[in-house]
Protein backbone atom coordinates (compact mmCIF):
# COMPACT_ATOMS: atom_id res chain seq x y z
CA UNK A 1 0.00 0.00 0.00
CA UNK A 2 2.76 2.23 0.77
CA UNK A 3 4.56 1.62 -2.26
CA UNK A 4 1.41 2.49 -4.06
CA UNK A 5 0.71 5.11 -2.13
CA UNK A 6 4.45 6.18 -3.33
CA UNK A 7 3.65 5.12 -6.98
CA UNK A 8 0.29 7.40 -6.87
CA UNK A 9 2.19 10.32 -5.13
CA UNK A 10 4.80 9.92 -8.08
CA UNK A 11 2.43 9.37 -10.60
CA UNK A 12 0.63 12.49 -9.41
CA UNK A 13 3.89 14.52 -9.59
CA UNK A 14 4.64 13.46 -12.88
CA UNK A 15 1.32 14.53 -13.56
CA UNK A 16 1.01 17.62 -11.67
CA UNK A 17 4.94 18.64 -13.62
CA UNK A 18 3.19 17.80 -17.28
CA UNK A 19 -0.01 20.03 -16.58
CA UNK A 20 2.44 22.29 -15.03
CA UNK A 21 4.63 22.17 -18.94
CA UNK A 22 1.34 21.97 -20.51
CA UNK A 23 0.02 25.04 -18.82
CA UNK A 24 2.81 26.87 -19.35
CA UNK A 25 3.26 25.48 -22.65
CA UNK A 26 -0.25 27.33 -23.31
CA UNK A 27 0.79 30.01 -21.59
CA UNK A 28 3.30 30.98 -23.41
CA UNK A 29 1.81 30.19 -26.96
CA UNK A 30 -1.38 32.45 -25.58
CA UNK A 31 0.70 35.25 -25.04
CA UNK A 32 2.10 34.74 -28.56
CA UNK A 33 -0.56 34.77 -29.95
CA UNK A 34 -2.04 37.45 -28.00
CA UNK A 35 1.52 39.45 -29.10
CA UNK A 36 0.38 38.50 -32.72
CA UNK A 37 -3.11 39.54 -32.38
CA UNK A 38 -1.79 42.75 -30.70
CA UNK A 39 1.04 43.61 -33.41
CA UNK A 40 -2.05 43.05 -35.94
CA UNK A 41 -4.31 45.52 -34.15
CA UNK A 42 -1.30 47.93 -34.32
CA UNK A 43 -0.68 47.51 -37.91
CA UNK A 44 -4.60 47.70 -39.15
CA UNK A 45 -4.20 51.10 -36.96
CA UNK A 46 -1.56 52.45 -38.35
CA UNK A 47 -2.88 51.53 -42.25
CA UNK A 48 -5.64 54.22 -42.07
CA UNK A 49 -6.43 55.19 -45.88
CA UNK A 50 -6.08 58.54 -45.47
CA UNK A 51 -5.96 61.81 -47.48
CA UNK A 52 -5.88 64.42 -44.52
CA UNK A 53 -5.41 67.67 -45.60
CA UNK A 54 -4.42 67.42 -49.21
CA UNK A 55 -5.92 69.19 -52.15
CA UNK A 56 -7.40 66.93 -55.14
CA UNK A 57 -8.34 67.09 -58.44
CA UNK A 58 -10.08 64.78 -59.74
CA UNK A 59 -11.63 64.58 -63.78
CA UNK A 60 -14.72 63.07 -64.85
CA UNK A 61 -16.20 63.78 -61.37
CA UNK A 62 -19.92 64.39 -61.97
CA UNK A 63 -20.72 60.26 -62.17
CA UNK A 64 -19.20 56.81 -62.00
CA UNK A 65 -16.16 56.25 -61.32
CA UNK A 66 -14.76 59.93 -61.11
CA UNK A 67 -18.04 60.72 -58.68
CA UNK A 68 -17.06 57.32 -56.10
CA UNK A 69 -13.38 58.23 -55.79
CA UNK A 70 -14.42 62.65 -55.25
CA UNK A 71 -16.71 60.89 -52.37
CA UNK A 72 -14.25 58.64 -50.80
CA UNK A 73 -11.63 61.39 -50.95
CA UNK A 74 -13.88 63.70 -48.65
CA UNK A 75 -14.96 60.81 -46.50
CA UNK A 76 -11.41 60.23 -45.51
CA UNK A 77 -10.03 63.93 -44.81
CA UNK A 78 -9.11 65.55 -48.04
CA UNK A 79 -9.09 68.95 -47.31
CA UNK A 80 -10.66 70.31 -50.75
CA UNK A 81 -10.89 68.51 -53.96
CA UNK A 82 -11.62 70.31 -57.30
CA UNK A 83 -14.11 68.56 -59.71
CA UNK A 84 -13.53 68.60 -63.18
CA UNK A 85 -16.28 67.79 -65.83
CA UNK A 86 -18.25 68.33 -69.07
CA UNK A 87 -21.39 68.25 -67.65
CA UNK A 88 -21.63 71.07 -65.45
CA UNK A 89 -25.46 69.85 -64.63
CA UNK A 90 -24.07 66.95 -62.63
CA UNK A 91 -22.43 69.36 -60.05
CA UNK A 92 -25.70 70.13 -58.57
CA UNK A 93 -26.08 66.88 -56.71
CA UNK A 94 -21.88 66.13 -55.81
CA UNK A 95 -20.96 69.58 -54.98
CA UNK A 96 -23.33 69.40 -51.67
CA UNK A 97 -22.54 65.75 -50.36
CA UNK A 98 -19.19 66.40 -50.80
CA UNK A 99 -19.45 69.60 -48.30
CA UNK A 100 -21.81 67.90 -46.21
CA UNK A 101 -18.69 65.63 -46.03
CA UNK A 102 -16.72 68.33 -44.68
CA UNK A 103 -14.83 69.24 -47.42
CA UNK A 104 -14.07 72.22 -49.47
CA UNK A 105 -14.36 71.89 -53.03
CA UNK A 106 -14.67 73.76 -56.65
CA UNK A 107 -15.77 73.36 -59.68
CA UNK A 108 -14.27 73.38 -63.47
CA UNK A 109 -16.49 72.94 -66.40
CA UNK A 110 -14.25 71.73 -69.37
CA UNK A 111 -14.16 69.23 -72.24
CA UNK A 112 -11.17 67.61 -72.12
CA UNK A 113 -10.95 67.56 -75.82
CA UNK A 114 -10.10 70.96 -75.92
CA UNK A 115 -5.91 71.37 -76.35
CA UNK A 116 -6.49 73.99 -73.82
CA UNK A 117 -8.27 72.23 -71.14
CA UNK A 118 -5.97 70.76 -68.80
CA UNK A 119 -3.61 73.49 -68.66
CA UNK A 120 -6.74 75.37 -67.38
CA UNK A 121 -7.76 73.25 -64.90
CA UNK A 122 -4.58 72.51 -63.48
CA UNK A 123 -4.53 76.97 -63.26
CA UNK A 124 -8.10 77.29 -61.84
CA UNK A 125 -7.58 74.67 -59.40
CA UNK A 126 -3.97 76.04 -57.71
CA UNK A 127 -5.67 79.89 -57.80
CA UNK A 128 -8.59 78.45 -56.04
CA UNK A 129 -6.98 76.45 -53.33
CA UNK A 130 -3.03 77.67 -53.67
CA UNK A 131 -2.23 74.19 -54.44
CA UNK A 132 -2.50 70.81 -55.34
CA UNK A 133 -1.23 67.28 -53.74
CA UNK A 134 -2.93 64.66 -55.91
CA UNK A 135 -4.89 63.88 -59.29
CA UNK A 136 -7.13 61.10 -60.13
CA UNK A 137 -7.61 60.99 -64.06
CA UNK A 138 -10.95 59.08 -63.62
CA UNK A 139 -12.65 60.77 -67.19
CA UNK A 140 -12.63 58.68 -70.63
CA UNK A 141 -14.73 57.26 -73.30
CA UNK A 142 -15.25 53.96 -74.48
CA UNK A 143 -17.12 54.35 -78.21
CA UNK A 144 -16.48 51.17 -80.09
CA UNK A 145 -14.40 50.45 -82.94
CA UNK A 146 -12.36 47.64 -84.29
CA UNK A 147 -9.41 48.11 -86.14
CA UNK A 148 -11.09 47.71 -89.52
CA UNK A 149 -13.89 49.76 -88.51
CA UNK A 150 -12.46 52.89 -86.81
CA UNK A 151 -12.26 55.95 -88.68
CA UNK A 152 -9.91 58.97 -88.06
CA UNK A 153 -13.01 61.08 -86.29
CA UNK A 154 -12.81 58.43 -83.59
CA UNK A 155 -9.40 57.42 -83.11
CA UNK A 156 -8.88 61.21 -82.28
CA UNK A 157 -11.64 61.48 -80.45
CA UNK A 158 -10.39 58.77 -78.10
CA UNK A 159 -6.99 59.67 -77.94
CA UNK A 160 -7.65 63.43 -77.02
CA UNK A 161 -9.76 62.81 -74.32
CA UNK A 162 -8.58 59.28 -72.85
CA UNK A 163 -4.48 59.70 -73.43
CA UNK A 164 -3.89 63.58 -74.46
CA UNK A 165 -5.57 65.17 -71.98
CA UNK A 166 -4.55 63.05 -68.43
CA UNK A 167 -1.34 63.22 -70.15
CA UNK A 168 -1.13 66.88 -70.00
CA UNK A 169 -3.15 67.18 -66.65
CA UNK A 170 -0.28 64.88 -65.57
CA UNK A 171 2.46 66.95 -66.54
CA UNK A 172 0.80 70.26 -64.80
CA UNK A 173 0.47 68.55 -61.28
CA UNK A 174 4.26 67.57 -61.88
CA UNK A 175 5.78 70.60 -62.67
CA UNK A 176 3.50 72.06 -59.78
CA UNK A 177 4.82 69.67 -57.60
CA UNK A 178 8.48 70.18 -58.20
CA UNK A 179 7.91 73.87 -58.22
CA UNK A 180 6.97 73.12 -54.52
CA UNK A 181 9.43 70.87 -54.39
CA UNK A 182 6.67 68.41 -52.37
CA UNK A 183 5.70 65.31 -52.68
CA UNK A 184 2.03 64.00 -54.54
CA UNK A 185 0.29 61.15 -55.76
CA UNK A 186 -1.18 60.60 -59.43
CA UNK A 187 -3.56 57.33 -59.86
CA UNK A 188 -4.86 57.23 -63.41
CA UNK A 189 -7.87 54.86 -63.94
CA UNK A 190 -6.68 52.43 -66.92
CA UNK A 191 -8.67 49.13 -68.40
CA UNK A 192 -7.98 45.97 -68.49
CA UNK A 193 -8.29 46.18 -71.95
CA UNK A 194 -4.82 47.87 -72.61
CA UNK A 195 -3.54 44.22 -72.29
CA UNK A 196 -5.03 43.29 -75.93
CA UNK A 197 -9.04 44.52 -76.04
CA UNK A 198 -11.78 42.91 -77.14
CA UNK A 199 -12.03 43.06 -81.13
CA UNK A 200 -14.47 46.04 -81.21
CA UNK A 201 -12.23 47.98 -78.48
CA UNK A 202 -9.35 47.95 -80.39
CA UNK A 203 -8.78 51.48 -80.26
CA UNK A 204 -10.31 52.34 -76.54
CA UNK A 205 -7.53 49.61 -75.36
CA UNK A 206 -4.67 51.40 -77.71
CA UNK A 207 -5.83 54.61 -75.69
CA UNK A 208 -5.75 53.31 -72.39
CA UNK A 209 -2.18 50.85 -73.44
CA UNK A 210 -0.62 54.27 -74.09
CA UNK A 211 -1.62 55.54 -70.99
CA UNK A 212 -0.11 52.82 -69.41
CA UNK A 213 2.91 53.13 -70.46
CA UNK A 214 2.91 57.12 -70.00
CA UNK A 215 2.37 55.74 -66.02
CA UNK A 216 5.13 53.73 -65.83
CA UNK A 217 7.40 56.50 -67.34
CA UNK A 218 6.81 59.30 -65.48
CA UNK A 219 6.42 57.32 -61.88
CA UNK A 220 9.99 56.38 -62.80
CA UNK A 221 11.47 59.73 -64.24
CA UNK A 222 9.73 61.37 -61.32
CA UNK A 223 10.89 58.67 -58.17
CA UNK A 224 13.29 60.89 -56.50
CA UNK A 225 11.12 63.61 -56.93
CA UNK A 226 8.74 62.03 -54.81
CA UNK A 227 5.64 61.99 -56.90
CA UNK A 228 4.29 58.51 -56.75
CA UNK A 229 1.94 57.79 -60.23
CA UNK A 230 0.15 54.08 -60.43
CA UNK A 231 -2.60 53.19 -62.26
CA UNK A 232 -5.87 50.70 -62.28
CA UNK A 233 -6.13 48.47 -65.14
CA UNK A 234 -10.01 48.26 -64.54
CA UNK A 235 -12.08 45.45 -65.87
CA UNK A 236 -16.32 45.56 -66.80
CA UNK A 237 -17.72 48.22 -64.39
CA UNK A 238 -21.61 49.47 -63.80
CA UNK A 239 -21.42 53.16 -64.26
CA UNK A 240 -23.83 55.16 -65.82
CA UNK A 241 -21.79 55.53 -68.83
CA UNK A 242 -21.65 51.95 -69.14
CA UNK A 243 -25.47 51.32 -68.61
CA UNK A 244 -26.70 54.02 -71.57
CA UNK A 245 -23.59 52.25 -73.57
CA UNK A 246 -25.11 48.87 -73.37
CA UNK A 247 -28.68 49.01 -73.21
CA UNK A 248 -28.82 51.94 -76.10
CA UNK A 249 -26.13 52.37 -78.01
CA UNK A 250 -25.36 48.77 -78.26
CA UNK A 251 -29.53 47.86 -78.24
CA UNK A 252 -29.37 45.41 -75.75
CA UNK A 253 -31.67 46.28 -73.51
CA UNK A 254 -32.07 46.97 -70.20
CA UNK A 255 -31.54 43.30 -69.24
CA UNK A 256 -28.30 43.22 -69.90
CA UNK A 257 -26.93 44.19 -66.43
CA UNK A 258 -28.58 41.50 -64.72
CA UNK A 259 -27.03 38.89 -67.98
CA UNK A 260 -23.78 40.68 -67.43
CA UNK A 261 -24.27 39.94 -63.65
CA UNK A 262 -24.88 36.69 -63.48
CA UNK A 263 -21.39 35.37 -65.38
CA UNK A 264 -19.44 36.75 -62.77
CA UNK A 265 -17.15 34.70 -60.02
CA UNK A 266 -19.03 37.62 -57.45
CA UNK A 267 -22.60 37.86 -59.26
CA UNK A 268 -21.68 41.50 -60.15
CA UNK A 269 -20.11 44.11 -61.97
CA UNK A 270 -17.38 45.84 -60.30
CA UNK A 271 -18.67 48.98 -58.71
CA UNK A 272 -17.53 52.90 -58.65
CA UNK A 273 -17.17 52.39 -54.81
CA UNK A 274 -14.94 49.24 -55.44
CA UNK A 275 -12.75 51.57 -57.19
CA UNK A 276 -12.70 54.29 -55.54
CA UNK A 277 -11.45 52.18 -52.17
CA UNK A 278 -8.18 51.67 -54.55
CA UNK A 279 -8.01 54.31 -55.68
CA UNK A 280 -8.01 55.83 -52.53
CA UNK A 281 -5.03 54.26 -50.98
CA UNK A 282 -2.73 54.33 -54.25
CA UNK A 283 -3.53 57.87 -53.61
CA UNK A 284 -3.11 58.26 -49.34
CA UNK A 285 0.39 57.78 -47.46
CA UNK A 286 -0.51 53.96 -46.74
CA UNK A 287 0.56 53.50 -50.09
CA UNK A 288 4.32 54.92 -49.77
CA UNK A 289 6.87 54.80 -51.49
CA UNK A 290 4.73 52.13 -54.02
CA UNK A 291 5.27 54.04 -57.42
CA UNK A 292 4.46 52.62 -61.46
CA UNK A 293 2.65 50.00 -60.32
CA UNK A 294 -0.34 49.53 -62.89
CA UNK A 295 -3.05 46.86 -60.74
CA UNK A 296 -5.58 44.80 -62.56
CA UNK A 297 -8.92 45.55 -60.80
CA UNK A 298 -10.60 42.83 -62.80
CA UNK A 299 -12.14 39.39 -61.56
CA UNK A 300 -13.14 37.19 -64.78
CA UNK A 301 -9.56 37.05 -65.72
CA UNK A 302 -6.43 36.51 -64.48
CA UNK A 303 -3.60 38.18 -67.03
CA UNK A 304 -1.46 34.99 -68.17
CA UNK A 305 -4.02 32.24 -67.10
CA UNK A 306 -6.16 30.65 -69.75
Amino acid sequence: MLIWKHSNNSLAKSQNRRSTNQLSSRARSLTHSRSTLDFFNIQKTKMQVRVDDKVLLVTGATQGVGRAVALEAARSGAAAIVLTDRNAKGREEVVPEILKLGAKTAFVAADLEDQDAPSRIISAAIEQFGRLDGLVNAAGLSERASVAEADTYLFDHLFAVNTRAPMFLMQGLIRHLKERKAPGSIVNILSFQAHGASINLAVYGATKAAMSLLTKNAAFAHRKDRIRICGINLGWTDTPGEREMQAIKLGKGESWLAEAESRMPWGRLIQPEDVARLTLFLLSDASIPMTGALIDQEQSSVLGVS
